[in-house]
């Protein structure tokens, strides 16, 4: 399977797409008035403590009060005093240092912990800890006995706080993991002096940029280039992978090419469809994914495909090459939270199987954590993963300023209705002769021709006349009735 990473900036934004055998498997964008907050640390002040949530508000300087729980306090600080009550950890005016782990999503502030902990290419320090680890993706015993004696050694000389080693952290040599640590130590001890002076909700820390980000996080074994179409950012980039990760520099290269990098692999194409409802799948079928603030739905439909021998074949075949799809799209369109997938219903217990098997083997590929539930008798799969960002619908979209997000208009027939009704409303409040009503070009051309007969005896009902005029930017549920 052959990848690349394509990275295109410009001034206001930064994008990121991943490409495995060129197709767009994952979107990441940074805009710079919208920077992501996560990794951010600040000196907070606690604003509300709720005991029956066991939870506080901590104001970081921002529009909204950031969100702390109980079980996001420093683990240190919760083996000390062993208690479940926030009440004795935290009061109202009281200073902390708190770490950004989720930025705002919709309405919700940002979600804090206190146990800060700050990440480079191999290891995570945790200043605050006392004990280390290693990421669960590391399966072979030995290596995972080899980094935490490295880790515990270096933590043990050095007197300092935990590590976890991270999965890029595998078989690399010794030497160049203690070099990372003693980075991550020097990285913090800087953070720690600027805490020492800091002022309550002032801003202490910020994580790297999208584009260094990505080597750190996003660059594994068997991706063949990283391409970046500004010269500036590609010098950034080679001179952190210098001293990070040597091993990455023969494979970024600068983009020069008169196409735009994105045009490479229809990145742009891609986009536009992971905005839309509806996934046309290669068979004929189709899916349709809605989007809303407590959950999002995805609905598979056979469409047009009619399969080979038999109704069952033809329902396996959609499921299946739905599994593929929709993992690729939760990853695109960055869906989080609870999300209910209504796969076609299947009588064969064995199909069940192999679609669930099918879709967990595609999900592995995807970086965020997700949980999924067996398939239930409706053909219904519930399932969970990670809320890391804003979706790519909210990043690049707002609500219909005509619908106001509910996605629907009133029919033109109904908004005749309504205007005759208002109409009659004013004529009898005002006892006026003569009314102008302004509508959209639709609904006009409906009252002056099908409801023609119905606005003429509304005309000798009232004893009023009524004149009409289509304004082009009203939408079809604007309207304004005018007393003349």
């Amino acid at each position: 399977m052959s990848e690349e990473i394509l990275i295109n900036v410009t001034p206001p934004e930064t994008r990121v797409a991943v490409i495995e055998n060129g197709v767009l498997q994952e979107l990441i964008i940074e805009r710079t008035r919208q920077r992501g907050l996560v990794g951010n640390i600040y000196k907070g002040e606690v604003c509300r403590v709720l005991p029956g949530m066991q939870a506080a508000f901590v104001d970081i300087g921002l529009p909204r009060a950031a969100f702390l729980h109980l079980s996001d306090l420093c683990a240190k600080d919760l083996e000390k005093k062993g208690s479940e009550n926030i009440e004795h950890y935290l009061h109202e005016g009281q200073h902390i240092i708190v770490q950004v782990v989720k930025d705002p999503l919709g309405s919700k502030g940002a979600r804090l912990t206190t146990e800060i902990s700050i990440p480079s290419r191999f290891q995570v320090y945790m200043p605050y800890a006392h004990n280390s680890g290693v990421s669960q993706r590391i399966e072979c015993e030995t290596e995972r006995v080899r980094l935490r004696a490295c880790l515990d050694g270096f933590r043990l000389e050095h007197k300092c706080g935990g590590f976890i080693a991270r999965t890029a952290a595998e078989c690399v040599d010794e030497a160049i993991l203690i070099a990372d640590m003693t980075f991550l130590l020097k990285l913090w001890e800087s953070i720690a002096a600027k805490i020492a002076n800091a002022k309550p909700k002032q801003f202490i820390h910020k994580d790297l940029p999208l584009s260094i980000r990505t080597l750190r996080d996003l660059y594994r074994e068997g991706i063949e280039r990283v391409r970046v179409d500004s010269r500036e950012t590609y010098h950034r980039l080679v001179e952190f992978a210098e001293i990070f990760a040597p091993e990455i520099v023969p494979v970024i290269e600068h983009y020069t090419g008169e196409c735009p990098v994105f045009d490479i692999y229809s990145v742009e194409d891609e986009i536009q469809k992971a905005l839309d409802r509806k996934v046309n799948l290669k068979s004929g079928g189709h899916l349709v994914f809605d989007q809303t603030e407590s959950m999002t739905t995805v609905d598979v439909n056979t469409g047009g495909y009619v399969g080979g021998r038999n109704l069952e074949e033809t329902i396996f075949k959609t499921n299946l090459e739905a599994a593929q799809t929709i993992s690729r799209q939760l990853r695109l369109r960055n869906l989080g939270g609870i999300i209910i997938i209504d796969f076609i219903d299947m009588q064969s217990e064995d199909h069940k199987r192999q679609v669930l098997q099918a879709f967990e083997r595609h999900l592995e590929k995807d970086h965020a954590k997700t949980n999924i539930t067996e398939v239930s008798v409706l053909g219904l799969v519930e399932m969970t993963r990670k809320r890391t960002r804003e979706s790519l619908e909210h990043i690049l979209c707002e609500p219909c300023s005509a619908c106001g997000g509910r996605g629907v208009l009133k029919t033109a027939e109904s908004m005749c209705l309504e205007i005759f009704r208002e109409i009659i409303r004013e004529v009898r409040q005002y006892k006026v002769k003569k009314i102008l009503v302004l509508a959209s070009n639709e609904v006009v051309e409906m009252l002056l021709d099908e409801e023609a007969d119905m606005l003429a005896e509304l005309e000798v009902f009232l004893s009023v006349r009524i004149k009409f005029r289509a304004e082009a930017e009203y939408n079809q549920e604007q309207y304004d009735v005018v007393l003349l």
